[in-house]
């Protein structure tokens, strides 16, 4: 993981997407944004390489500004689980361990080559208090993406077949069906790579 001068070009490239993708939830003030920029550090990160490390206190959360990250858990038996994709202009991070100061249950591995901004946790909270603009992103950000996406995928994953689960994936990640591997695909869906073989083939075929 290397640092990136947030005043180089790519770094002004970076934070303008920072703030667009902020500012689309709510518009963020430029007093706020100069005070948000103090806490933020650009790094790029290699493929392969954890962002967060499953077992590790975490100190930040960060913004994707390029590239492809998955969220996973693995068993005591090595069998993983890929609970959420992200790529660009999301928001990835082990948000329970933030909140509890504990080690995180999940690893956050970069899937390919990525530049993101790392947000320092703390730091956030102490904006979050003295902010409304802040305070009123993070909560439209929560609704949308912490309760109305999340209990969707819950209920996709007991209640649906695996088929209509892999239409749902295809809705919901639609540009990163190419990017990903199949097992990375499969892993998410609950379901064996064989397994997601026979349904693209069956939808290939109707």
């Amino acid at each position: 993981m290397n640092t990136i001068s947030a005043s180089s070009p790519l770094g002004k490239t970076t934070f303008t997407a920072l703030h667009k993708a902020m500012s689309a939830y709510y518009p963020i003030s430029g007093q706020t944004w100069r005070e948000f920029t103090d806490i933020c550090e650009l790094v790029s990160i290699e493929k392969n390489e954890f962002l967060y490390p499953v077992g590790q206190v975490p100190n930040s959360f960060a913004f994707v500004y390029s590239g492809l990250f998955r969220l996973f858990i693995a068993d005591e038996k090595g069998n993983e689980y890929n609970k959420m994709f992200f790529d660009e202009n999301t928001f990835p991070g082990s948000m329970v361990a933030l909140l509890k100061n504990g080690p995180s249950r999940f690893a956050i591995e970069a899937l390919e080559a990525s530049k993101v901004i790392t947000i320092n946790f703390n730091g956030f909270r102490r904006l979050l208090a003295s902010r409304e603009d802040l305070k009123m992103f993070h909560i439209h950000y929560l609704e949308q993406n912490w309760l109305i996406a999340k209990e969707a995928r819950e209920v996709a994953l007991v209640q649906e077949e695996a088929q209509a689960r892999y239409l749902r994936f295809l809705d919901e990640y639609q540009q990163l069906e190419l990017r990903l591997p199949q097992y990375h695909i499969a892993s998410h869906l609950g379901i064996t790579p064989t397994q997601l073989s026979r349904i693209r083939k069956q939808l290939a075929g109707e």
